[in-house]
């Protein structure tokens, strides 16, 4: 591939740890070069509890992306997700010093650090701050400011906070792993990046994205993000409830649900029964396909409801709060039979399973459009937006040889190996202090 832009998202899951490796072709769709996968030991709900067994899922995910794709990973756009996740909405302004001069990005830049300033809950940190919508002077609903004349400049931001040890503990798995760490994005907005329309955006949607351990929600309208949360329960609760309630182990647990589990018990007749080997010489367990939904029934009805409340506090119902789209579901929760019924019949909502495959080139394996990929293309398509650049062994200096003379050799050497940036954002510059405290951490 001549296309020597690539990226690398890493989705540190609470089941599984994906490392995905791709590139954009000329149509500007995703190729996937090398996709790894791991069996997530180490994370719950979202968070790291144990350090050693998630660096070395990152390792063995990334190996394999490595030998699939052929190329050696060094940098990865990480997503974070977790119930220590928590999101505010804040209004701050600044007054300007000229107010016939006109608003450029500076102002927006100060008025976003000074909502960087704000005190937090102890051992908690701002992760994102995402304006929404300003106002200049007494004119509001400004999407665009730069460019306009003002002495006040007013914003509604939407401020995303995490726990720091939390998102520290990330970043140390995956320093240990060998990795730079470029970038650290939402799950849920590289989720609906990946899944996502623009149209949907502008018309009001809700993205659930439900994983192993956590449910994430993130709200958009009129193109803009409007809220964001994360349910600390996923699929992994629905998978202990059927071990639990038909007392076999969560291996078979987990098979069940994907293979017979359905979201609605009506779905099945009394006489539906599924035999489950039992363990060591035991006779086997014969489970009614209707008690099985049942139990799954239950704990996705409670799944749901959490989030369809979190939806009715950011004031769906109201003309302005209003979401035509309806809910989009994604993650690997989303594959579960008649969910999208369900949903719909709780929340009286319009919904469909959203598939990552849009931005997918043509040739692509097909299980890589599938929902519970949708986090890991989502970040890989950050890391390509980002103009994050890996080496690909001797290519750079090959291209340099050939095509530049050998005063110009150094220059471009040195150029190529730094990520192309376009223009410093506001979570950026986050990412560089957090970076710093890593080294600083050693």
């Amino acid at each position: 591939m001549e296309n020597n832009k690539i990226a690398v998202g890493l989705d540190i899951g609470t089941t599984k740890i994906v490392a995905m490796i791709g590139c954009e072709n000329e149509f500007g769709k995703l190729e996937i070069l090398g996709i790894g996968k791991a069996k997530s030991l180490g994370v719950k709900r979202g968070v790291v509890s144990n350090i050693t067994q998630t660096i070395q899922s990152i390792q063995q995910a990334v190996e394999e992306a490595e030998s699939v794709s052929g190329r050696k990973i060094e940098d990865v756009v990480v997503g974070i997700a977790g119930q220590h996740i928590r999101s505010l909405h804040h209004s701050d302004y600044i007054t300007r010093s000229n107010p016939d001069e006109v608003i450029d990005e500076n102002d927006i830049d100060n008025l976003v650090n000074q909502v960087h300033k704000l005190v937090m809950l102890p051992g908690e940190e701002i992760i994102h701050v995402l304006p929404q919508d300003f106002k200049v002077d007494s004119q509001g609903e400004i999407k665009e400011p730069i460019g306009m004349y003002g002495g006040r400049l007013e914003a509604n931001f939407h401020v995303v906070v995490g726990q720091v040890s939390s998102i520290r503990n990330i970043g140390r798995c995956v320093k240990s792993a060998g990795l730079d760490l470029c970038d650290i994005t939402l799950e849920p907005l590289a989720s609906a990046g990946a899944v996502l329309s623009q149209e949907e955006k502008e018309a009001g949607v809700a993205l659930i994205d439900i994983g192993g351990g956590t449910t994430d929600l993130a709200i958009f309208k009129d193109g803009i993000i409007r809220h964001t949360a994360v349910i600390p329960f996923g699929g992994n609760v629905i998978t202990e409830d059927i071990k639990e309630g038909c007392s076999i182990i969560e291996k078979q647990a987990e098979l069940l649900k994907i293979k017979f589990g359905s979201a609605w018990p009506g779905e099945n007749k009394e006489t539906e029964i599924v035999s489950i080997p039992g363990l060591r010489g035991r006779e086997p367990k014969e489970i009614t396909l209707k008690n099985l939904s049942k139990i799954i029934h239950a704990r996705v009805q409670e799944i749901i409801e959490h989030v369809y409340l979190e939806i009715k506090n950011y004031g769906h119902e109201t003309v302005k709060g209003k979401l035509i789209a309806g809910i989009v579901l994604t993650g690997g929760g989303s594959q579960l039979k008649h969910l999208r019924q369900l949903v719909e019949y709780i929340t009286g909502m319009d919904a469909r399973i959203g598939y990552p495959n849009e931005h997918l080139a043509g040739n692509s394996d097909d299980s890589v459009s599938s929902p519970a990929y949708a986090t890991a293309v989502g970040l890989l398509m950050e890391g390509l937006e980002r103009g994050v650049e890996l080496e690909e062994g001797t290519s750079v200096e090959n291209e340099v040889s050939e095509n530049s003379d050998a005063t110009d050799k150094d220059n471009v050497a040195t150029t190529e190996k730094k990520p192309i940036k376009k223009g410093k954002t506001f979570f950026e510059k986050f990412t560089e202090r957090f970076k710093e405290f890593l080294d600083n951490a050693e």
